[in-house]
Parts: C-alpha cells; structure tokens; sequence
C-alpha cells in the first residue's frame, strides 16, 4: 500500500519530455518533488505561474511564492509570474498536456466530483471545472477508500460533478485503474503487497482485473 509520496511519485511516471502540467490542490502538488532526472517538464498554477519547482526545504519559504492551494513553492530558471485571466486563458485554450487532480469520487463512467461535500466546508471549486473541460489527458490522485473504508470509485457519484466523462487514469494507494471508453475501470498495477482481490473488495464500480496484474515500480 502507498502513502501519498508513493502516489505521487508513481504519477510522475506518466509525465513525458516537453509536457506542460497543471498540479492540483493535495497529493497532486506532491508530483513537484518526484520529476523524473532528464525531463524537461513546465509546471503551471492556475493563480499565476509557470515554472513552478519543488516544495522549498523548511526555512527557505518565500510567503510571496504560493501555488492556487496557498502552498509555498519554489520557481525554476525561466519560470513566470502572470495574472489569473493570462493562467485561465492557457487553460480555456489546451495549452496543458496532462491535468493531475485530487478527487473526492471517480465513476466508472470517469465523471469526477471534488469541489463539494453538501453541510461541509471545503475549499471550493478553484480551477477544477475549466481544467477538467479543457486538459487533454487528466490523472487523478486519490485515496481509493474514505475514512469509513467505503469505496470512493463508484458505479455513479453520489456528490455534486466537476466533469463528465474526463477522467482516464487514476491512481490511488492500492492501485493504477485506466477508465475504459466504454466504462468502467479497468486494474493495470497494483501496489506492492496489494492482492487483486483486496482491490476488487474496495472499488464499487465496474472493475476488470487480470489477476496476474502487475505491482508497480516506483524506482
């Protein structure tokens, strides 16, 4: 089982040469710290940025250098600052390779939900909703279970929709799960120690495993 470092680190596996990506808020801005050596990757934030490097060591912040979750980062070489309306036209106009979103719920349809719990607080809907109409390819991070141990990768979610129809990828704790066109999630790794059957115990939605499915490869 991966902690949010493994998750992470296992995302920045499908990163390529020349990509720009766009990190949500939570375990996606992790991504940051786990680019592969020898790839050139720009790092974009939806409040501004271009160029964005890995978390600062403790001690070395600037409150002035924030990513859309009021993170503090640091910036590359050649990095940019601009102003939202700049960051939401690259967005709107598919400038950005590869989308990495947190999510609360992923539906074998790949429908997401991760901007509203109803009678809770949350941090709102940021720029999830013109990332998910707009990226071409989106990966979501996320735990594949909620504190209660139910299933967070369901046959239709239950909370209010970001997108419809979006998500191809996700990677959770326990597993990699493409989302089929014809719906569905379909298991492509699995994480070390994890069994096929454990994973088919926890995922609500339709699931189609080899049980010779693979455990990843983190290094």
């Amino acid at each position: 089982m991966l902690d949010k470092n493994g998750i992470a680190k296992r995302i920045a596996k499908e990163i390529r040469d020349g990509y720009y990506v766009n990190l949500g808020i939570g375990i996606p801005t992790l991504v940051a710290n786990f680019i592969p050596d020898g790839i050139n990757v720009v790092l974009q934030s939806e409040n501004g940025l271009l160029g964005m490097g890995p978390f600062p060591f403790e001690g070395e912040e600037d409150a002035d250098l924030i990513n859309a979750g009021k993170q503090t980062i640091t910036t590359l070489p050649g990095s940019s600052i601009f102003d939202s309306a700049m960051s939401f036209g690259m967005i709107r106009s598919q400038k950005i390779d590869l989308t990495i979103l947190g999510a609360m719920e992923v539906s074998e349809n790949g429908d997401i939900a991760n901007w509203k719990i109803p009678g809770k607080m949350v941090k709102g809907m940021g720029g999830a909703m013109d990332l998910v109409a707009s990226a071409k390819n989106i990966i979501v991070a996320m735990q594949h279970v909620n504190k209660a141990g139910e299933s967070k990768l369901l046959p239709k979610c239950s909370l209010p929709l970001t997108g419809v129809n979006c998500i191809r990828k996700v990677v959770t704790e326990l597993a990699v799960l493409d989302i089929l066109p014809e719906g569905g999630f379909k298991l492509i790794e699995r994480a070390p120690g994890v069994s096929v059957d454990y994973i088919k115990q926890v995922t609500a939605g339709r699931l189609f495993a080899d049980d010779g499915a693979p455990e990843m490869i983190l290094d």
